[in-house]
């Protein structure tokens, strides 16, 4: 509660004598000149004097309460709330209408300052939900503010300091200056080496005047390593799609040129040329058939099969199937499933070609004489597709004992047209597509492709695939990694 305080009396007396004086020197000089009786003239000055000094008194006192209130205005945010008529009604006229005209433009001003507060929380907010890294400059080139995200590539900022000092990139660097000197945008493309090697594109945006902390520029910096390495990857597919196409046309035609030529009337020539072509066709025939056959799966990637697939009669009839083409290099498959196995979820056509196509590279690769063994059961275990705690899968693995492989061309065995002997894959047949149309398959049923293998030894592919609901208490080896 805001009280009246008596006012200072001293004060009070000298303003009072200050604003009486014309009035009294008035009626002093009436009464020098005998217009005005002296007892008249002493009543008048008295009366002018205390009548002032009774208006100045309430007018320092209401002053005094407005003074008081003002202060309380500006210590308690809710003081505007507290009956202001209230104080309005205890002062003077001049007073109380002086006092409400401040309580209103604090009320202005408090909602102005609300309102800023609030745009400049919701700017900070903004600025922090950014899922990329994002910079504020000033006209110095000093980055004044970064949200959480730029911390990897500026550091925490505790203060100003230049671009120059987290980014070191000229062209960075000149972009930042050709923005600061006025262009309105300007985006560059560069290398960052560490602490692994990232392509980044920087965007720069001028800020039409000067926002939070003096910023006048925005640095946003997008991850296009991906990109990069995609648009790499399409290159590479191109070329090598290419390359494998050319060899076996070149072939045909230079092999149709000499039949029709030199070779025209030479019945041996053209019986061992005409096997010659017909390998070649047959050897585009499946390239073709693997690159459509890539195409289609990568179409439905992202849609998981809902079939149940039934492994034990689809690795039965696969085994039976490829019996004969084992046979010829006096290998032979085994089959070592449990009982009880489970069904799964997929497609059956798509994991038949799984299976067909580790099994033809067991075929293939696998030492002459030697056994292949196909072996399922259900594990525990973490995939590699966000689960934390450990999940059932079947597991089915193709084993070899073929000459094993170096590890350093593990990680790259299911890229497109990826070979570690490329003339030896030609040779028995292999068109580089194989493992890329088991990755991306098994990656359409939501499992994993780990593969193992020892120089000397032998391979061994495992494919991870989800049980079937419907069969998720079947039993479990009870392995976890």
């Amino acid at each position: 509660m805001i009280g009246r305080r008596a006012p200072n009396l001293s004060r009070v007396t000298a303003l009072a004598v200050a604003l009486s004086a014309p009035g009294l020197i008035v009626v002093a000089a009436l009464a020098a000149w005998g217009l005005l009786a002296a007892h008249v003239a002493v009543i008048s000055g008295a009366a002018i004097l205390v009548s002032t000094a009774l208006i100045i008194g309430r007018s320092v006192s209401d002053l005094g309460v407005v003074r008081d209130a003002v202060d309380t205005l500006g210590a308690d945010d809710n003081a505007t709330d507290t009956a202001p008529r209230d104080i309005a009604r205890r002062l003077g006229p001049i007073a109380g209408e002086l006092w409400l005209a401040i309580v209103r433009l604090t009320r202005v001003w408090r909602a102005r300052l609300r309102a800023a507060e609030m745009d400049r929380a919701a700017a900070e907010a903004v600025i922090a939900a950014v899922p990329d890294p994002l910079i504020l400059l000033d006209e110095k080139r000093q980055i004044v503010r970064a949200n959480a995200q730029a911390a990897a590539f500026v550091g925490a900022i505790s203060a100003p300091r230049d671009l120059a000092s987290a980014l070191r990139n000229p062209a960075v660097l000149a972009a930042a200056d050709a923005v600061l000197r006025g262009e309105v945008a300007r985006v560059v493309d560069f290398t960052m080496t560490v602490p692994v090697e990232r392509q980044l594109r920087a965007r720069f945006a001028r800020i039409d005047r000067p926002s939070l902390d003096g910023a006048v520029a925005v640095l946003t910096l997008h991850d296009i390593t991906q990109l990069k390495r995609a648009e790499q990857m399409r290159a590479d597919f191109i070329a090598n799609a290419s390359h494998e196409l050319r060899t076996p046309l070149a072939t045909l035609i230079g092999f149709i040129e000499t039949l029709r030529g030199p070779a025209r009337e030479d019945a041996d020539a053209r019986d061992r040329f005409l096997a010659i072509m017909h390998e070649q066709a047959s050897r585009m025939t499946r390239l073709v058939e693997d690159l459509l056959s890539l195409s289609r799966i990568e179409l439905n990637e992202h849609v998981m099969p809902k079939d149940r697939v039934a492994l034990g009669p689809l690795l039965g009839h696969l085994t039976e199937a490829l019996e004969l083409r084992a046979g010829e290099r006096d290998m032979r498959i085994r089959l070592e499933l449990p009982p009880g196995l489970p069904e799964v979820l997929g497609d059956r056509d798509e994991l038949a070609q799984v299976f067909q196509n580790l099994v033809d590279n067991a075929v293939k690769y696998g030492r002459a004489g030697t056994e292949i063994t196909i072996g399922a059961e259900t594990v525990l275990r973490s995939s590699y597709n966000g689960d934390v705690d450990p999940t059932s899968f079947v597991s089915v693995a193709v084993r070899d004992h073929g000459e094993g492989i170096a590890r350093e061309h593990l990680p790259r065995l299911t890229e497109r047209f990826y070979r570690i002997d490329a003339a030896r894959s030609r040779e028995v047949g292999g068109t580089g597509l194989g493992l890329a149309i088991v990755k991306h398959i098994v990656n359409h049923h939501r499992g994993f492709l780990e593969v193992d293998s020892t120089p000397g030894t032998g391979s061994v592919f495992t494919v991870f695939l989800r049980p079937h609901p419907g069969d998720a208490t079947a039993p479990c080896s009870g392995r976890a990694s």
